[in-house]
Order: structure tokens, then sequence, then C-alpha cells
């Protein structure tokens, strides 16, 4: 790396050279049976040097190959965007743990037994499921360095594990699922059986919906099918510079229920998703995006928060090695104080949605969503009636947020990305062929 970073010097104003290298190993259940062991290692170097005012950029996974990273990165800079940022100087960062050394040592044994634990859990009490599990084990090792002495090094390790089955019944099909994440070793299979064997006792019997209106309650997997890519998009520094965010000069407004509030949070131990400083070598920050029910920041990389007159919210973020862009690291959606169980004792007849299928696929920037509950619930006179089929619910996460009938105060982590409780929600369009 100080190679490149010296002749890169030579020829630009500024220069940062970016290293990663990761090896996971993935182990893959199909049809109740292990399908695939596999261990992927890869390197990449990337350079981005400012040179005449404009940026030019160059990656490759050979990190001796100093000439030609060097040459690439000089030729794109004559076609690349001005550039109106400065590479950070030298900077102290917080100690957040991210690296388990026990990560390491959970041997591929064990990792199948993982897998064939939860399988056996769920076909113990559904002789008919059809599963599809995973465990994964991840270890990356990370360093920044840039010509403005500015430098960063950290190891981060990752452990996964889930699993999704399918019940087949005729023409009816039962979807259900659950993980989890961390960066530490995920032993207990437990947590996501018995949360999975739970819905499979709700989805017994089948019950009916109509067309029209009605309270809905999202679970946190269902909130994080339907919800979180709108709120993602809209907070995003570069979007709202160019003015497709409908937040753009929202800054402030009071625009979602005063018991919402959100956070992106990269600081919190041991998560997939935390990190001492972002993929620029800004020290990571905690940001508060909706403070309650106000706008109150958006995130941004070095480049974005140049343009937009402020600073960079330690989000730059660099898909497979390439140049960084603005991204969120982890949603923290603050909780309530009303349990699953209360809301639903509330209701008189609603849907509880687990999951819902295609709902990104509407317009995201617009908040628009509308997708097919692939597991819900009726609940009738505050009880759980049975599980819903051949049902779509459709809104705009604006207006979902702006009137909030209850928090949940039980959050739990969705992935490593999302952290939230279950959300109640007075009105939602309903649609259903039954």
């Amino acid at each position: 790396m100080e190679a490149i970073l010296e002749k890169a010097k030579k020829v630009a104003e500024e220069a940062e050279v970016f290293y990663v290298s990761s090896e996971t190993t993935p182990v893959h259940f199909e049809a109740n049976r292990l399908k695939q062991i596999q261990s992927k290692q890869s390197t990449s170097v990337a350079l981005r040097l400012v040179r005449r005012g404009r940026v030019g950029f160059a990656a490759s996974n050979n990190p001796d190959d100093v000439e030609n990273l060097v040459n690439m990165a000089v030729e794109t800079s004559e076609f690349g965007v001005p550039a109106r940022f400065q590479f950070p100087d030298l900077s102290s960062y917080s100690e957040i743990p991210v690296f388990d050394p026990d990560t390491e040592r959970v041997t591929l044994e064990q990792m199948i037994g993982l897998g064939e634990e939860l399988i056996a859990a769920l076909t113990g009490h559904t002789t008919d499921i059809m599963c599809e599990a995973y465990v994964t084990r991840g270890l990356a090792s990370l360093r920044i360095m840039n010509s403005r002495g500015g430098e960063a090094h950290y190891r981060a390790s990752s452990f996964s594990l889930g699993v999704e089955g399918t019940v087949i019944q005729g023409t009816d099909m039962l979807f259900v699922g659950d993980g989890q994440s961390s960066t530490r070793p995920i032993l207990e299979t437990k947590p996501v059986t018995d949360l999975i064997i739970n819905q499979l006792e709700m989805a017994r019997v089948t019950a009916t919906v109509g067309r029209r209106p009605m309270p809905v309650i999202f679970t946190p997997n269902g909130l994080a099918s339907a919800l979180t890519s709108p709120l993602m998009a809209a907070f995003n520094g570069k979007l709202v510079l160019e003015g497709a965010s409908p937040l753009t000069g929202k800054l402030g407004e009071q625009l979602f229920d005063e018991k919402f509030s959100l956070t992106d949070d990269p600081t919190i131990a041991y998560r997939p998703h935390s990190r001492p400083c972002d993929d620029e070598g800004i020290p990571s920050q905690r940001t508060p995006l909706i403070e309650k029910g106000s706008v109150a920041n958006f995130f941004y990389d070095l480049q974005t928060a140049a343009m937009a007159g402020t600073r960079s919210t330690a989000n730059g973020s660099r898909a497979m090695g390439g140049l960084p862009g603005p991204s969120p690291s982890a949603f923290i959606i603050a909780p309530g104080d009303t349990t699953l169980d209360e809301m639903i004792k509330d209701m008189k007849e609603g849907l509880v949605i687990e999951q819902l299928m295609g709902a990104q696929q509407s317009n995201v920037l617009g908040g628009d969503f509308s997708g097919n509950v692939l597991l819900g619930y009726k609940v009738e006179v505050g009880q759980i009636v049975g599980r819903v089929k051949n049902t779509m619910v459709s809104g705009n996460i604006y207006q979902v947020l702006k009137n909030i009938t209850a928090v949940g105060s039980e959050p739990r982590w969705v992935g490593g990305s999302l952290y939230t409780p279950a959300l109640y929600c007075p009105r939602l369009s309903v649609a259903s062929k039954g």
C-alpha cells in the first residue's frame, strides 16, 4: 500500500489507497440435506486520487501491480468528476468491537451440526416441511491510507445462520423462516427455530379478509420487507442533493409521528455493520435521522457532504471495492411501550404481517409499497384466528409513519442492518381474493 501511495502522490494532488481482504465460508443446506460447503477468499486494492481537480479511480486484485494501478487511475481522472472534498487527516478512532477470535475457531463440523439442528427442529414439528438453511462464517481485514496522513486499520468477523421452510398442501404453499447474525459465533439455534415453530402454529388454520382498509401490525420482519428500503433511499444525501428524495428541503420538519425515531448507528458492539470508521477513514458516529417525528439529518460520504455544504456522517461505503458512496450502516428504530400481544388485543379486526413479497418493486423513492402477504395472520376480537392467503396490502410509508397507533416495546435485529420493534398502523389498504 505504501508503494502505491508514494507513486500516486508524485502524479496527483491527493491520493488514497483502500485495501480489503476477506474469507467467507458458507455452508448451505437444500431440501433438508447438506448441499454445499465453500471457502471464498478475495483481495482488493483500490486507488482514488485527485489530479487537476478531478477524481481518478482504479482497482485491482493484485496489490503488487503498482505501475498499472496508478496509470489507470491517472487515465480515468481525465474524465472524472470534479473533486469537492479533501481526504481526512490522521484521526483517532473509538474502540468498537467488531472482531471476535472465537468466530474463526468455529469448525466446519460445528457449522454443519448447527444447520442440521435447524432443520431437525422444524422437521420434528412439521414432518412435511422442506427446508433451506445456511450457516456462514466470515473474516475481513481492512486498511485505508491517504496522502494527508489519514490511516485506519481494523479486522472484522461475521457469523450468521438461518432457515427457511416451505409446506405444500395441494395448491396451498406456506413459507416460514428466520435467521440471526453477529460478529460473534452463534451456537444456539433454539431462538430461531422457536420463532419459526410459532409461525407454523399460528398458520395451522387459514382465515379470510375482505377488500377494505383495516389496521395492520408489522412485526420486525414484516417492517423490514415493506418500509426500510424507501427510508434508506429518502435519507441518502446524494438523492437529497439531486432533489430525487421526497425529503429534499424538509430538514427540521415534522413529517412523521412523534412516536417514531430513527438512527443510523455503526457504533454498536459486535454487530455486522458496525465499524470504527467508514470506507473513507471517517470515524464512525451515531447519526439521528428522525427525532420524535422530525427530519434531523441525512447521511453523507465525503463528496456528497462537500457538495451539500456539510460534513460527512461517516457513511462512505464501497461496494466490491469500488468508489465510495453514501450508504446506511445499521438502522435503529427506537422502541415504544406496547407489547405485540397488547397490540393484537387492541384489534377488533386486522392483520399481522410477518413477510411481504414484492413490496420493494413499487415507487421506492416516492415511498409507495404494494406486496403480497407471504406470511400474515388475521386478527378478530383481539385474537389471531389463522393465516391469510391471496392477500395484498398497499400504502405509502410517509402516510403510514405519519399516524402510528403504537410502537412495540420488543425490538429485535433483522439481518445485520435493522434493529426494530413491531409497528401498529391504524389503517392500510387490504385486498384479498378469498
